[in-house]
């Protein structure tokens, strides 16, 4: 089996591959910022293998995507130890044997070039992938593999918690869509806000970048949010919530 670890700034994701099925399975999660990780990684990895009878000595191959840089040194000691394999760890020096190209390979996030490498590996061809995690990202790949660029902007959590958190009023509230934009009390107000706002936002996000590249593309959404913002469904052309681990798993790959 291949296990992905996909370090992402609210959460660190762990999945595995099904060499046989050709699936993804079994994921998990563990918060990136508690103050207990380091204890939470020992007791939730090895718990969750126990009890899903899953052998760690099944795992014949790790491969390790972060953005959060200052718990890489935890997980790959972990993982040494409780699976007997060292991680691959994705880095710029992963992204020359790959399809995509990246002018800037030592910025960009290696999670959006495991987006882009799975959605250009599947479709190739022009491709925008937008990722609804802890920022809202949107990478544009042209037809030859080149990233073009990309922006990035709060993401739905993260904008609700601004709110929350920079004033003294507003509460937190729950990242649920309203029936209507128009809200009838604050925590409606604050949904219908932030949730048709966003919703508006991707919209105009792909048909700016549409009309200044005068381009079509085919537009992938993935990441943990991806379905709250449902009137966004048609948008897209595809929606596929392991698309970060594919391309993981494919840049682990072709480096090894």
């Amino acid at each position: 089996m291949f296990l992905a670890i996909d370090a992402g700034n609210s959460n660190v994701v762990f999945a595995l591959y099904d060499e046989v099925d050709k699936s993804w399975k079994n994921h998990f999660r563990i918060e990136t910022h508690s103050s207990k990780f380091s204890a939470q990684l020992h007791k939730k990895v090895p718990m969750y293998f126990l009890e899903h009878g899953i052998n760690p000595g099944d795992i014949k191959s790790i491969g390790f995507s972060s953005v959060v840089p200052e718990i890489n040194e935890q997980i790959l000691h972990f993982c040494e130890n409780y699976f007997g394999t060292q991680p691959y760890l994705i880095s710029a020096t992963s992204f020359p044997k790959l399809p995509i190209k990246s002018l800037s390979p030592n910025e960009i996030g290696t999670d959006l070039m495991c987006n882009v490498m799975a959605g250009y590996s599947n479709y190739a061809k022009a491709l925008i992938v937008v990722d609804f995690g802890t920022a809202l990202t949107f990478t544009v790949v042209d037809a030859n593999g080149e990233i073009m660029g990309v922006n990035i902007v709060p993401g739905l959590k993260t904008a609700i918690k601004s709110l929350f958190t920079n004033t003294s009023k507003l509460p937190d509230v729950a990242l649920k869509l309203p029936k209507s934009a128009l809200g009838k009390n604050t925590t409606h107000a604050i949904q219908a806000g932030v949730l048709y706002g966003y919703t508006s936002l991707v919209k105009g996000m792909l048909e700016t970048i549409a009309q200044e590249t005068e381009m079509e593309f085919t537009v992938i959404a993935t990441g943990g949010l991806v379905e709250i913002l449902t009137p966004l469904e048609k948008v897209f052309d595809k929606i596929d919530r392991n698309l970060t681990l594919e391309g993981l798993r494919l840049i682990t790959v072709a480096n090894s």
